[in-house]
């Protein structure tokens, strides 16, 4: 008989695939700590090799030279650096700079260096150097590795101006139609800033001068100009704007530089009162009202010129140069403040005399602006005097004072009037 061959259980079993287990992250709280820049220590430095060249990958031959890396400082602008990696011999050096190429375009963002260590639960942030990360480019390596900096702006590196041109150039093309309007009104301003003489105009300057021909008559009478400390006047005027003329304190040229106030009111822009004297916040509606356009335009030059006057007083004043110190007076107005109001070399300061000329001419224009019929108080306030002894300067131009709906008004009545000047007796 044959005998039956027991039946064994299959051997193939059906594998199947294992599914892959999600490791879990773990959540550590760590504190924070923030290390701020410190002047007696260098911030790292943070490069990286765009040539995809690997410092630490192992060479054919080894070599106990180790790796160098040093950092070049420019010795009059501290916060220009240059970083040099020199592999091993090597006859290439890789340079990378923190004010060219790369580094020199439009920073969007800022960079820093965290450092966890598990073992204390800590996260320290260090700010890098110069806020850049260096872009190291292969350069061939001599006796010494640093590179000059060129004296004119290379082609890869654009200097403030070019990138707020850009700047500017993309806003107008991008930008709300407020920003378009803030733009213009500063590239206006930046222009008038930055304006120079022209030398033509200089030269014709110069050959009329010596045409001129000396009247001594005119010239002793306006020594009592010159005594009484106040801006040119005609003492046989028959109206308030005759007397002191408008012409002779607000310069031909200079009209085309005052309009800042105007541009704002048309842009919808309120005025900061941080910005502009309350005399001018106080009295914008009047622009407003006005119908005539040269009458306004008028107006509004008048205003920025006071403006321009007070701040340029805060300026060189003790009490007053914080509130006007990012104030930015046209070139062709600060010249010809600097030039009537000589300053104090010694001090920084305004003589009292030129003060007091200064004073002068913001209340005469302060008589234009409210048709020869003032309140004194606001201006009294922005130039930080007394309401005291601004009546006395208004006396000194030749002004009386009425009442007026429980209010002091400063008038100037015509043919002017001064008080008699008081004359030193030499002992």
């Amino acid at each position: 008989m044959e005998e039956d061959e027991p039946e064994t259980p299959s051997q193939t079993l059906n594998q199947t695939p294992t599914k892959k287990r999600k490791k879990k992250k773990k959540h550590v709280n760590v504190k924070v700590e923030v290390i701020h820049d410190h002047p007696e220590k260098t911030p790292p430095l943070v490069g990286y090799f765009p040539s995809g060249f690997d410092l630490n990958q192992p060479q054919d031959h080894k070599s106990e030279t180790p790796h160098t890396v040093r950092v070049f400082r420019n010795k009059t602008r501290a916060n220009r650096l240059q970083l040099v990696v020199s592999p091993n011999d090597s006859k290439v050096d890789f340079v990378g700079t923190s004010y060219s190429g790369e580094a020199a375009s439009a920073q969007v963002c800022t960079y820093a260096l965290g450092v966890l260590d598990k073992e204390t639960q800590t996260l320290k942030i260090v700010p890098i150097a110069s806020n850049k990360i260096f872009r190291l480019e292969p350069r061939v390596g001599g006796s010494d590795a640093s590179i000059d900096e060129p004296s004119s702006v290379s082609k890869g590196e654009q200097t403030a101006e070019d990138k707020a041109g850009r700047i500017r150039n993309l806003t107008n093309l991008y930008g709300t139609k407020k920003s378009i309007t803030q733009n213009a009104l500063e590239a206006k301003k930046l222009q008038a800033l930055n304006q120079k003489d022209d030398p033509r105009s200089q030269q014709d300057l110069d050959r009329k001068l010596k045409e001129v021909v000396i009247n001594k008559e005119a010239l002793e009478s306006t020594s009592a100009h010159n005594s009484r400390n106040i801006p040119p006047y005609n003492d046989t005027a028959t109206t308030p704007q005759e007397a002191y003329p408008l012409n002779k304190i607000i310069f031909k040229g200079e009209w085309d530089y005052l309009f800042d106030i105007l541009e704002l009111l048309q842009a919808g822009v309120k005025l900061e009162e941080s910005a502009y004297s309350r005399f001018v916040c106080n009295r914008i509606h009047k622009l407003e009202e006005l119908e005539d356009e040269q009458e306004k335009s008028t107006l509004g030059c008048i205003f920025s010129y006071i403006n321009h006057l007070v701040k340029y007083k805060d300026q060189y004043s003790m009490d007053g140069a914080s509130s006007a110190k990012h104030h930015k007076i046209p070139g062709i107005l600060n010249q010809k403040f600097s030039s009537m109001f000589t300053l104090d070399s010694d001090s920084k300061r305004l003589p009292e005399e030129k003060k007091d000329l200064l004073i002068s001419y913001v209340l005469v224009l302060t008589l234009y602006a409210d048709d020869f019929r003032t309140d004194p108080s606001d201006i009294a306030k922005d130039l930080k005097m007394s309401a005291l002894l601004l009546r006395k300067h208004f006396g000194h131009l030749g002004c009386k004072f009425v009442s007026q709906n429980k209010a002091t008004m400063a008038t100037l009545p015509v043919p002017l009037n001064f008080p008699k000047l008081r004359q030193k007796r030499r002992r």
